[in-house]
């Protein structure tokens, strides 16, 4: 794609508002989409039934457009303020909140493209049209590299190649694919139609947790490609590996938040107790109390930590701060990555700390009560946590800037050392 000589947008913070004021009316103005998306969790979940029509809500409230540039007329809110509604999208279903993380990620994108990528692809956002993912390959590439590839064709570009953990591709419009160019350093993306010809997505994510994320498996078969549509992937300095990390982080603490809240509920009710407790209601019991509060501390917790990390991207993209590209990226993937450390041993524990409120009765398929303690370890398990504590030492040690993820694929090297970007 050839360069333009007009500078890029400064990400959607150039107008920012932290007040909570703002996040209290975009709070109102969401929740009620939020909470229809709650009322059929348990039946999708338990029937299977993917959230096509959820997302068509989330599409018509406005939701999807929130971090579109005033310039290109949207009507931004701050990273803070997105990450804070994507903890309460996934506390009412953390499958809709997890399978917009593509999406969110790619209107940043876009905001760092020349002007003519701008003028392209932010009106099909604000038109509702929806981005899904598919970047990595279940084997067979080398770390740093991708199997999928574009070349040449008639003079124009074709894409070949399979994708896995494509999550949220099967809702969108528009699929992001990550893919290797003969003749071109590092990867590019090329964005496709979902309904192109060559295009096949299949629902078969067969994890235990966060079955309705479209997570899958994606194939490219001669798509063609328009030129205009191929960005090259700059990893280096980039927001990105931050972004698309802390998505899952807000995922996670919306499900604590949904495991507190059926915690509570469960004891509120409760009206059966034990001969070996106080006798009394639980909801009277001190001991009950106090592990709800526990719960309650832990999940406050992780929002807390997720907000914080937030707002380093926040400050990351402030103009009045003035960073520079090395500055920013520090600032965003090192508050990210302790977050990344902290967040899921408190979620993990509180979403097993809520068996323990009543009983045998909590396990109930109908209560589906394990969905959380699934969906949870489900997303925990992306990006080892083990090695951004390692990273986040490292850094605090020996002051070694971190990198951020942006690829996976078949070890290159036996020889300890930093992979291959």
């Amino acid at each position: 794609m050839s360069e333009t000589t007009t500078a890029p947008a400064s990400p959607a913070t150039a107008a920012p508002d932290g007040s909570e004021a703002r996040y209290a009316a975009l709070a109102d103005r969401f929740r009620p989409v939020f909470e229809r998306i709650a009322e059929g969790t348990i039946t999708r979940e338990q029937d299977h039934v993917l959230p096509f029509e959820q997302i068509g809500w989330l599409k018509d409230s406005g939701f999807t457009t929130l971090r579109v540039p005033a310039e290109h007329g949207g009507d931004p809110v701050t990273h803070e303020h997105l990450f804070r509604l994507l903890i309460e999208l996934a506390e009412a279903d953390s499958n809709v909140s997890h399978l917009l993380r593509s999406h969110f990620a790619f209107v940043e994108t876009i905001a760092l493209q020349p002007r003519p990528f701008r003028d392209t692809w932010f009106p099909r956002v604000l038109a509702g049209e929806i981005f899904g993912n598919a970047a990595t390959e279940r084997g067979g590439n080398a770390l740093g590299t991708t199997a999928t590839r574009l070349s040449k064709h008639d003079g124009g570009w074709i894409l070949n190649g399979a994708k896995y953990y494509t999550t949220g591709s099967i809702f969108a419009d528009w699929v992001v694919v990550m893919a290797s160019t003969e003749g071109i350093e590092g990867r590019q993306y090329a964005v496709v139609r979902a309904d192109a010809a060559g295009v096949v997505i299949h629902d078969d994510w067969d994890g235990f947790g966060q079955p309705l994320t479209g997570t899958g498996t994606a194939l490219f078969q001669n798509v063609p490609v328009e030129e205009s549509n191929i960005i090259h992937r700059k990893v280096t300095s980039t927001l990105e590996p931050a972004f698309f990390q802390l998505v899952l982080l807000a995922v996670l603490a919306g499900i604590g938040r949904a495991a507190l809240r059926d915690a509570s509920a469960l004891v509120s009710a409760r009206t059966r107790t034990f001969n070996t407790g106080s006798g009394g209601l639980f909801r009277d019991d001190a001991q009950i109390q106090e592990h709800v509060g526990t719960l309650a501390s832990k999940v406050y917790a992780a929002e807390a930590i997720v907000a914080a990390a937030a707002r380093d991207l926040d400050a990351a993209v402030d103009p009045a701060l003035g960073l520079d590209e090395e500055a920013a990226f520090l600032r965003a993937e090192l508050g990210v990555e302790k977050a990344h450390v902290a967040v899921p041993p408190l979620i993990l524990e509180a979403t097993t700390a809520l068996f323990d409120v009543t009983g045998a009765s909590a396990t109930s398929r109908g209560k589906s009560l394990d969905r959380h303690w699934r969906n949870a370890r489900t997303v925990a398990t992306h990006n080892p946590a083990i090695f951004k504590a390692r990273a986040v030492g490292e850094f605090h040690v020996n002051g070694t800037i971190p990198t951020g993820l942006n690829s996976i694929g078949e070890a290159t090297t036996t020889e300890k050392g930093n992979a291959p970007a």
